[in-house]
């Protein structure tokens, strides 16, 4: 298998197959582009749970790994309460290096009012360069929980900020001396600053008082990867406008030098939402200056298609991110 995602059909055998449901309070359960568990803990409240690596990055990877969490926790429609994270270093670190990621992580929670409630530290000879591990538990009301799969034919799809958002500003870190070889320096400023904007704690609070029927923020596989898991997890089809896709020029130069589609390249920080009031969510995101569209809307039947013009793609189970041609020769 290559780098990144397990493939879908793979996910499917070897890990969804042995999986069983056998306690009622558990309310959401693992499937393709489910990214949160929940658990009922009383009449009108939920625990919701969520945990991802941070693997593509080496530059602020503390600072991500919070917010990477925080951003799944708050797709649920969860308000994120605390982290648990697991630190793994390669042989020969220094203090210093296990410091300051501590100290991006500590940065990020107190920005969220999230608590670091513990987790495991360790040096590892299984792996070259660092791995940080979080796992998130957030709090939402039962009649507010959302799920990938809640999608509507008919729903508008809305996606919030920009296409490959991370994924630019990772790139613009890890290749920024390669980069100012090619390009004005403006641009990888911009390319930088886009890290800004990880977070989808807000535009999920908008949503979730306005009215939704699901909500999935945009990772791996970027926004293509996202809009294929919403109508996987939703059993509908796709329907969505390339043009009316949000994405800002800084990505696109970026991703040229790299020969990356920045539609399929790593893209925390935005949402992909369904909602039957498209335009409504639109106004009022932008009310709380939040950059938003409506790109599309859910189809009956199985279909995913991004039109461009006359033109058509099919889209796929994301595979290994774009992310990766990075750490190919420039």
């Amino acid at each position: 298998m290559e780098i990144g995602k397990v493939p879908e059909n793979v996910l499917k055998r070897a890990v969804f197959k042995q999986i069983k449901h056998v306690r009622p309070e558990v309310l959401l359960h693992p499937g393709v582009g489910e990214d949160c568990a929940a658990i009922e803990t009383k009449e009108d409240e939920v625990l919701v749970f969520s945990t991802d690596p941070i693997t593509g990055a080496s530059k602020g990877m503390g600072t991500l790994a919070v917010h990477i969490t925080a951003n799944d926790l708050a797709s649920s429609g969860a308000e994120p309460v605390g982290i648990l994270t697991c630190v793994i270093l390669p042989p020969g670190t220094r203090e210093k290096r296990l410091r300051e990621l501590m100290q991006e992580i500590v940065a990020a929670s107190r920005e969220l009012r999230i608590e670091v409630m513990g987790g495991h530290t360790e040096i590892s000879d299984v792996v070259n360069r660092p791995v940080i591990t979080v796992t998130g538990v957030g709090k939402a009301k039962k009649d507010q929980l959302v799920s990938t799969g809640g999608l509507q034919p008919g729903d508008d799809l809305v996606m919030t900020k920009w296409a490959g958002l991370e994924g630019t500003s990772i790139i613009a870190a890890e290749k920024q001396e390669e980069l100012a070889k090619r390009l004005p320096s403006q641009i990888i400023d911009a390319a930088l600053e886009m890290r800004e904007y990880i977070s989808v704690v807000p535009e999920a609070a908008v949503a979730v008082k306005t009215g939704v029927s699901a909500m999935h923020d945009v990772t791996e596989g970027g926004i293509f990867g996202a809009l294929w898991e919403m109508g996987e997890a939703s059993g509908v089809g796709i329907l969505a406008d390339l043009k009316k896709i949000p994405i800002r020029q800084e990505t696109i130069e970026v991703c040229e030098l790299f020969d990356i589609n920045p539609y399929m390249l790593i893209s925390s920080g935005s949402m992909l939402i369904g909602t039957s009031h498209g335009n409504l969510l639109v106004d009022e995101l932008q009310k709380q200056g939040i950059p938003a569209a409506v790109i599309g809307r859910a189809v009956e039947g199985n279909d995913r298609v991004v039109v461009n013009g006359e033109e058509q793609r099919f889209l796929e189970p994301a595979g290994s991110d774009q992310l990766y041609k990075i750490y190919e020769s420039l």
